[in-house]
Order: structure tokens, then sequence, then C-alpha cells
């Protein structure tokens, strides 16, 4: 089911799109975080439920200096845990997965624990015809999304 990635401080939790639905139905104690920029969660959808805190976002596309300090707010106090302690879950969700995983080696660095990442991502790998959301993808599987 999942695999993990090493980090200097941790490990980042890959999860399929369809893996993490069955995390967050599981384990009531699950953020799903969409890190994609204000322009892509509002018009090609977000899956339900997501908060929206961008890794990057226009006008700019610089990455977000308040990134783990934003997620820790939105944990409030559920990032420090110990041994004996149940952590949150963060799960980070993109396009494709490559800005989660990035986004997600940057919170393990920053101390934050139990830092999942969406591998297919909202619209997944692209096909043949540099299609996206025809191969995986948390809208491939039918999972819950909406769109503004």
């Amino acid at each position: 089911m999942t695999t993990a990635i090493q980090s200097t401080k941790g490990k980042l939790i890959e999860l399929t799109s369809v893996d993490a639905k069955a995390l967050m139905d599981t384990d009531e104690i699950s953020y799903l975080i969409d890190i994609r920029s204000s322009m892509e969660f509002l018009f090609i959808g977000h899956p339900v439920g997501a908060v929206h805190i961008p890794w990057m976002d226009e006008p700019d596309w610089e990455t977000n200096p308040h990134f783990a300090v934003d997620i820790r707010k939105l944990l409030l106090g559920g990032a420090v845990c110990t041994d004996k302690d149940h952590c949150a879950n963060v799960i980070l969700i993109c396009r494709s997965g490559n800005r989660s995983e990035i986004a997600g080696q940057a919170l393990l660095e920053a101390g934050l624990q139990r830092v999942h990442h969406i591998v297919d991502g909202f619209e997944g790998d692209k096909d043949d015809n540099s299609h996206r959301s025809t191969l995986n993808g948390w809208r491939y599987h039918g999972l819950p999304w909406e769109q503004c």
C-alpha cells in the first residue's frame, strides 16, 4: 500500500490517491492539504474538504516562506507529539505528486511528523496525448472533488 522515502529527519510516506482517501476515512486526525496555486485550486477543482495552503502561488511563483508555519497553525499543536501520542496525518496533494514530494520534505525538515504525499496527485500523470486525469490521480479514481 505505501512506501517511504528517507529524509534527514524522518520519512515522507507515499500514498496513492485511493490509499489517501482510505486513510482519511479511517483516521479522523488527518488533514488533506492542497498545495497547488490558487488558480489551480479554484478553477481546476480540488478534493472535497481539502484545505488550501499553496506551496507557491501567483503572481511571483516563489516558494511560500510561511508554508510550514501555516501547516502548524492548521494543526493547532497536532504536529507536536511523542512516540506515545498519535500525531496528525498531514497529507499533501498537488497536480501530479512532484510539488507535494518537495513540500513534504520541507515539512519533515521543519520537524513535522507523519507527513504523506499523494504520488498520483489530483490530475495524475500525462497520457500519450499529454492529457491528465486519464491514467491516475484523485479525479481519475472518482474520489470526491468540487470546482468553484
